[in-house]
């Protein structure tokens, strides 16, 4: 076995066995969570001593185009790649023995690249692991199965399911409505086996179509590494059944949007007690100063949980996602939710994000509004009691506006990190100006001939 292979972890040592590695898949995930990289084959990999990527793959738009650079604007100078060996895992849809590995962006002096998402994430951590605490987390996916679109300007419509039926909406909790697409959620289960993920439960949400994947509470940046390899496993098992998966937040007019709802926790690293309990089992002040934290930022934080203008079409009364920043026990209305559970476990479930969102910035915003509440000892709002799909202008309605409350928050800005916030917006806003010039169905259908 050679030095390489000795560093991987078990999962993908079992996939392997004693097969010959045919391919590795060197990758990062980009501003989206799209991976990009590049492949080769393994006997290359084992020899190769530096991997390199421009870094100007941060300033590419969700179209393929480019932002401006608020740096070096024209050299485009390489990064440095150098692979996480624990991210190590297998591509089991590939046709040979295909390995991925997720690399750490350097840049030439070898320090971090502080625009890469993930490492926007680890830096985050790291202010935790700075005060002793050791953040938790715990992503819920939600997407949708559809039939294949192959024309954009045709309606995303269900998947014709085993019965011959399409796919049918308010189904939620249904076994017989998820078994309508059993051999797709079989292959999810079994590309996951072979990576080593982890599935806490499958459900069929609310949506025609529409599936719900829990996972297991974990450190964050394993965790994003985990929803960054499951959208693409999952898209994969879609295809081998003739339909596709989409993560977008909203691709069916009528029916509800795809969130992907981040449970956080946080525990003393000397003691590994939850530092939301305290030792009789009440709420501790810092679990009010987590909350608080998170309805001081969070309205600016839309920016990186709603990252399209396709994102604002989930946030509307009534259609199961929030449009507030109240906080409420077991209250699926407000969008701080507290669930039900016993002190060690005493979280609070942020259901802002869409699950169009990148996993590394979703989590990452999540854990730095609620750190900056926690240093600043910001105080929460009472419990919100009742109903509280109300209007609320805390919630940013546009991708403009998002953009512009992220900019004027100066506290969130810096813990995200100052270069990493001027090329997301750079992006962000070249994606808005280029929709900004789509004219719409809608628009002709009703101002062409009645204005």
């Amino acid at each position: 076995m050679s030095d390489w292979t000795s560093k991987l972890p078990p999962a993908a040592l079992s996939y392997i066995a004693d097969r010959r590695i045919d391919e590795v898949e060197c990758i990062i995930g980009d501003i989206a969570g799209v991976a990009r990289g590049k492949a080769m084959p393994a006997a290359k990999f084992a020899h190769q001593t530096n991997y390199f990527l421009p870094n100007s793959i941060f300033l590419q738009t969700i179209t393929g185009d480019w932002a401006d650079n608020p740096f070096d604007a024209f050299t485009e100078p390489d990064m440095i790649l150098e692979p996480d060996w624990s991210t190590a895992t297998a591509a089991p849809w590939t046709a040979d023995i295909t390995l991925q590995v997720i690399h750490d962006a350097k840049d030439q002096a070898g320090n971090l690249v502080s625009f890469s998402p993930r490492n926007v994430l680890r830096r985050i951590v790291a202010l935790y692991e700075a005060q002793g605490w050791r953040p938790v987390v715990a992503p819920e996916m939600e997407f949708f199965l559809t039939a294949r679109n192959l024309d954009p300007n045709q309606p995303v419509i269900p998947p014709m399911g085993r019965s011959g039926r399409r796919a049918a909406g308010k189904q939620a909790y249904s076994l017989s409505a998820i078994d309508e697409y059993g051999k797709v959620i079989d292959d999810i289960y079994d590309f996951a086996e072979a990576q080593g993920l982890e599935i806490d439960g499958i459900l069929q949400e609310g949506g025609a179509g529409q599936i719900e994947l829990n996972l297991a509470h974990g450190d964050p940046v394993r965790l994003a590494d985990d929803v960054f390899f499951f959208k693409r496993l999952i898209r994969e098992a879609a295809l081998r059944h003739d339909c596709f998966a989409t993560f977008m937040a909203k691709p069916i007019a009528g029916e509800p949007g795809s969130a992907m709802h981040i449970h956080t926790s946080v525990v003393d690293v000397k003691t590994g007690k939850n530092i939301f309990s305290a030792e009789d089992g009440s709420e501790t002040e810092a679990f009010g100063h987590f909350i608080g934290g998170l309805q001081k930022h969070l309205g600016a934080g839309v920016a990186l949980f709603a990252p399209y203008v396709n994102s604002y079409r989930r946030y509307v009364p009534d259609f199961a996602a929030p449009i507030n920043l109240e906080w409420g026990r077991d209250n699926r209305t407000t969008g701080l939710r507290v669930p039900i559970s016993g002190p060690a476990a005493r979280r609070i479930e942020n259901r802002l994000p869409g699950m169009d969102c990148n996993p590394y910035l979703g989590i990452a915003a999540t854990l730095a509004c609620g750190y900056l509440g926690l240093i600043n000892k910001v105080a929460p709002r009472p419990e919100f009691q009742g109903n509280a799909y109300i209007d609320s202008d805390e919630i940013p309605t546009t991708l403009g506006e998002a953009l512009d409350l992220l900019e004027e928050d100066a506290a969130l800005t810096e813990i995200m990190g100052p270069d990493f916030c001027k090329v997301y917006d750079s992006v962000k806003r070249n994606e808005y100006k280029e929709f900004q010039q789509v004219i719409s169905p809608w628009e002709r259908e009703h101002l062409l001939l009645n204005v």
